[in-house]
């Protein structure tokens, strides 16, 4: 079945193409690199368009097996559209902070998250309002706000994600070193001053600018979207006897 097609010409009009100063180069990325214009590396769309296709099969695969993608960015310029993308496809999401041991340390993350859904459960069933004084009360709403700042898009996460899509490896290098940590799965776009073998799913591409996050995480969208389509039912079929 045919996957997300991307289209290179979107791509160059989103300014996907622009990298970093070539004085500030990873020479990793030297198979992505079509040029130079002035002091600027300019990308090659045709890889960066063949290399996210790749991608988003692979993410559209994994969600239709029933995985969950964890869609990640602290970066000021994405985390609007992250949790835009996240809420439409209902997956979890990181975009404040990311707290180490967010993955590698589930006990602790579950214990907070725990901490949390009590304390928003006794607040909707007006326990602590019977049981506290309104200035308490207040503190105990502000604790869930903050908590909710921090923990509120993987509050619903059901254990560990089958794959994670960083924005920018180098500002999320915490969240990228986790997943590798436990050999899930990293989707990242990878900007020419950034090492594409730290994730198994590089994609070359400008990282900073507002219209290419928007454009990739519109992909991303529909990569998940197409994966849940094509989950299957689960069977129930009574096996014939012989």
């Amino acid at each position: 079945m045919a996957g997300v097609t991307v289209d290179a010409k979107k791509l160059l009009e989103a300014g996907a193409h622009f990298g970093h100063k070539t004085s500030r180069w990873h020479p990793a990325m030297r198979p992505f690199i079509h040029s130079k214009r002035g002091d600027t590396h300019i990308i090659d769309l045709t890889q960066t368009a063949t290399h996210l296709e790749e991608a988003l099969n692979a993410m559209t695969k994994v969600v239709s097996e029933g995985g969950v993608v964890l869609l990640m960015s602290t970066k000021r310029q994405a985390r609007e559209k992250i949790q835009e993308v996240a809420d439409a496809t209902n997956m979890p999401y990181v975009t404040n902070r990311w707290l180490g041991g967010m993955l590698t340390n589930q006990n602790t993350m579950q214990a907070r998250i725990k901490h949390l859904k009590k304390l928003e459960e006794r607040m909707a069933s007006g326990e602590l309002e019977a049981k506290y004084s309104k200035l308490e009360v207040q503190r105990f709403q502000e604790e869930i706000d903050e908590m909710n700042v921090l923990y509120g898009g993987i509050k619903d996460m059901p254990g560990r994600p089958a794959m994670v899509f960083a924005l920018d490896i180098l500002h999320d290098k915490n969240a990228v070193a986790e997943a590798n940590k436990l050999n899930i799965p990293v989707v990242a776009l990878v900007d020419t001053n950034g090492d594409p073998r730290t994730v198994k799913y590089p994609v070359p591409c400008n990282d900073d600018a507002v219209k290419t996050i928007n454009l990739v995480l519109d992909y991303v969208q529909q990569a998940i979207e197409l994966g849940v389509s094509q989950k299957k039912a689960p069977k129930t079929e009574d096996k014939k006897e012989k």
